[in-house]
């Protein structure tokens, strides 16, 4: 198996100029984004100075989480979708985002990724600005999936899979035993060893989510960014890629971030949740903590009963059946 021979960087074949390498690594924002004034290295901005500034634990300093984001405002053109938000994604944990559509959830996810440069504040991994960071090597820490990615025409889908692998090559090793592993590991995974000769653009919408999923995996990042992972997936798939995601961070520790609409399966598998609505952070903690019939309906307008899933124990979400108690009535 050969990769591809595109760069790190965006390129008409990798779809929109808004996403970076194969569609999951973090793109560099154009230059006509409005983004924040870009300090000197003897300046500390807002967000690297909320980041140190942390407090003290009881053992000695915190540790920051190495995902965070200090007075975070989003904004396309003149709408602005998230104002003045700070967040900490913990480490070696699965975040999930919920909320209405058109509350912010995949926005934030795209900023996080660098595929959106923010209109105020800034987005840190390890401390530093993202913008500062060169994009081949956000791509070997953090990957990412984006919500509608496209394929390059008539690509097979091992090729695609392999794109996983360009920002851990070097000009003078385009392809190692490292990269055929993570490949092939990627493909058994999510499925789709025997679809590795097919074209991705004659798949079924299911297949090309494996295989986009496949890619992500196949990058072999510690942080993964997922924007409805689960889209297009009948039940059975959806419940198979929900426990991949677990099953990589129980065994590998990765951090995990992903978007989902379904709030029962978010409450099923985050270990930390938080609800968004309006591009605001309405509630943020362990999903046994926050999910209640009360953040339900100031969340979704719904009303609910919320009792422990029979299997998990986790929050279980049933909806009200305003018709039904009326047909009782």
């Amino acid at each position: 198996m050969t990769a591809s021979a595109s760069t790190t960087g965006t390129s008409p074949e990798t779809g929109p100029a808004e996403t970076g390498p194969a569609e999951t690594g973090p793109a560099e924002a154009g230059p006509d984004e409005t983004g924040p004034t870009e300090t000197s290295p003897d300046e500390t901005g807002p967000a690297e100075a909320a980041s140190a500034n942390r407090p003290d634990g009881p053992d000695g300093p915190c540790r920051p989480n190495r995902l965070t984001a200090r007075e975070l405002t989003l904004a396309y053109e003149d709408r602005t979708v998230v104002d003045g938000l700070d967040l900490d994604i913990p480490d070696g944990e699965v975040t999930v985002i919920v909320g209405p559509n058109a509350c912010g959830k995949s926005t934030l996810l795209r900023a996080l990724g660098r595929l959106l440069r923010p209109r105020g504040g800034a987005v840190l991994l390890d401390g530093t600005d993202l913008a500062r960071i060169p994009t081949k090597k956000i791509a070997q820490s953090v990957g990412l999936l984006p919500q509608t990615p496209v394929a390059p025409e008539a690509i097979t889908v091992a090729d695609l899979v392999s794109r996983g692998r360009q920002p851990h090559q070097r000009w003078w090793q385009q392809w190692s035993e490292d990269d055929e592993r993570a490949v092939t590991d990627a493909m058994e995974r999510t499925d789709v060893t025997a679809l590795a000769d097919r074209p991705v653009d004659e798949l079924s919408g299911g297949q090309r989510q494996r295989v986009w999923i496949a890619m992500a995996l196949a990058q072999e990042t510690d942080l993964l960014l997922l924007d409805e992972p689960t889209t297009y997936l009948d039940i059975s798939h959806q419940v198979e890629v929900l426990d991949l995601v677990r099953q990589l961070n129980h065994e590998r520790g990765r951090t995990v971030v992903a978007v989902l609409h379904d709030l029962n399966q978010a409450a099923r598998y985050a270990d930390h949740l938080i609800a968004m609505k309006g591009g605001s952070i309405v509630a943020r903690g362990r999903p046994g903590d926050i999910v209640t019939a009360d953040l339900v309906h100031e969340v979704f307008g719904l009303d609910s009963v919320v009792v422990p899933d029979p299997v998990t124990g986790s929050p279980l979400v049933v909806p009200g059946t305003p018709w039904q108690a009326a047909e009782q009535d």
